[in-house]
């Protein structure tokens, strides 16, 4: 099943955990075929948010949210259950500075859907 790791960082923490120490954890996720996908993110600053109400649409710099820690980045993982990916998030070495959100990825509830992350549905669908 997969799932998403959501890194969140306070501002003064951003920086704090290294990127080559979110690499080597990265590289062992995907030797041990767990990983999806990852990427870090850049600072909120950079952050641009869309709204659509009453067909209009609007943009606002910054997150969406108020909050002390901002979303840094992501790990989409494939774990055999919860106790599996919080196993895996625990491990995440920003965990050591904020937080990780675990949260279960949905499939959409439409026919024949067919996941954009399945690497085997697009590699048999390129040809």
């Amino acid at each position: 099943m997969k799932y998403l790791c959501l890194v969140y960082l306070s501002q003064e923490n951003w920086n704090a955990c290294p990127d080559e120490t979110c690499f080597e954890y990265a590289n062992h996720l995907v030797d041990t075929g767990k990983m999806i996908a990852a990427e870090p993110l850049h600072p909120v600053e950079t952050a641009t948010t869309v709204r659509v109400r009453n067909g209009q649409m609007s943009m606002t710099d910054g997150p969406f949210a108020e909050t002390k820690e901002m979303l840094a980045g992501f790990y989409l993982i494939d774990a055999k259950d919860l106790n599996d990916a919080v196993s895996v998030a625990a491990k995440i070495p920003p965990a050591k500075y904020g937080s990780i959100e675990v949260r279960p990825v949905r499939e959409l509830d439409v026919p024949s859907y067919q996941s954009v992350t399945d690497t085997t549905a697009l590699t048999s669908n390129a040809g």
